[in-house]
């Protein structure tokens, strides 16, 4: 229950609810293909990947190359999501809003610039984070799971990987988080983490996990957050 220097936030899944959406357009897509695919097969095979990572988990699941029409049926839901905007996590945004000011913090996504910022203006936070929005897909060669983005964050905060924690809720990201050597909550609480996924996160090193915001600001010594 002590407060770190800084605090690191993943963000589809930790501040977004994107992953259950994302997943069972996916799952659905997938299906329609021929490859019975549930959103939880989705999940526990694609969530919190990206780039080459994600590619190479979607052709090992159908056993050959990507189905014809699969990223052009994303990048259609992907505008879809970012014109319509989504839900927070539950408890997101008042937790966001009541971290001190003297707090510094940045976004450490596996996403875009533009689809963090286009959702932080949907949500209302965007000012929260200033400039420090930071991609796995732009600001460093290797993205999650290898650990560099959060190393990166926390240089570019000033603050040393070791004296961060880090809020993530995927196993791909925690993978990462623990690697870097900070501090890691696994953070349960959006609607894609089912039963049993706080076991899944501990099984990769995470020793603390919170199936709220109220029980991250208890962990990180924060006043209690009214969701």
């Amino acid at each position: 229950m002590t407060r770190p220097k800084a605090l690191l936030f993943d963000f589809d899944g930790v501040l977004l609810e994107s992953e259950f959406a994302g997943n069972r357009q996916i799952a659905d897509f997938l299906t329609q293909a021929g490859h019975p695919t549930s959103a939880a097969d989705s999940m526990a095979n694609f969530m919190g990947l990206s780039g080459d990572h994600f590619t190479q988990a979607i052709e090992k699941w159908v056993g050959g190359p990507v189905p014809d029409g699969f990223w052009d049926a994303r990048a259609i839901e992907d505008a879809r999501v970012l014109a319509e905007g989504v839900e927070a996590v539950a408890g997101a945004v008042a937790f966001v809003r009541s971290l001190p000011a003297d707090l510094p913090r940045a976004i450490v996504s596996s996403s875009t610039t533009h689809w963090i910022a286009t959702h932080l203006d949907h949500l209302g936070i965007r000012d929260a984070f200033g400039d420090h929005i930071y991609s796995g897909k732009e600001h460093v060669a290797n993205g999650k799971p290898a650990p560099d983005l959060y190393r990166y964050g926390a240089k570019q905060l000033g603050v040393a990987i070791e004296d961060c924690a880090i809020l993530e809720d995927s196993p791909v990201g925690v993978t990462g988080a623990v690697a870097s050597g900070a501090r890691v909550i696994g953070l349960c609480a959006g609607s894609h983490c089912g039963v049993g996924h706080d076991d899944r996160l501990r099984a990769l090193g995470v020793t603390e996990i919170a199936h709220g915001f109220d029980e991250v600001a208890r962990l990180l010594g924060l006043e209690p957050v009214s969701v």
